[in-house]
């Protein structure tokens, strides 16, 4: 299981550092000034400390894998980090339109790694919590 903490730890800070490049790619400089202050202000915000918290989480498997396999602390904060990931997995599929989506090759496949890396993580942190 620590060999998967690893991966999922790199997955965490390359995802933390992939954030950098979403405003642009979301148009965000066009998109976000036709909200009113403080929807912008909370997207920005919120968008902000979701990086911090991935390479938080990230660094966190990446240094504390064995402590989050074979303690008792370790083995709550993965329950806890496997039921987030998998609320989050349920909303990959019942949060975002399918409309989104369907129909486009790229966005079908980022749908698919996104939903497939939502699984994975569940499963290592329910597995080790469960253990």
């Amino acid at each position: 299981m620590e060999l998967h903490l690893s991966i999922i730890g790199v997955m965490f800070v390359v995802l933390a550092v992939a954030h950098v490049g979403f405003p642009r790619y979301f148009r965000w400089s066009t998109e976000l000034p036709r909200l009113s202050v403080i929807n912008r202000e909370m997207m920005v915000i919120h968008f902000v400390f979701i990086a911090i918290i991935l390479l938080l989480m990230g660094l966190l498997c990446l240094t504390s894998a064995s402590d989050l396999v074979h303690t008792e602390l370790g083995r709550r904060v993965s329950l806890g980090m496997g039921i987030f990931w998998l609320v989050r997995l349920a909303v990959q599929f019942f949060g975002y339109s399918s409309t989104l989506w369907r129909g486009k090759m790229f966005e079908t496949s980022i749908h698919i790694v996104f939903a497939l890396s939502w699984a994975y993580f569940s499963v290592v942190f329910l597995l080790i919590a469960l253990h």
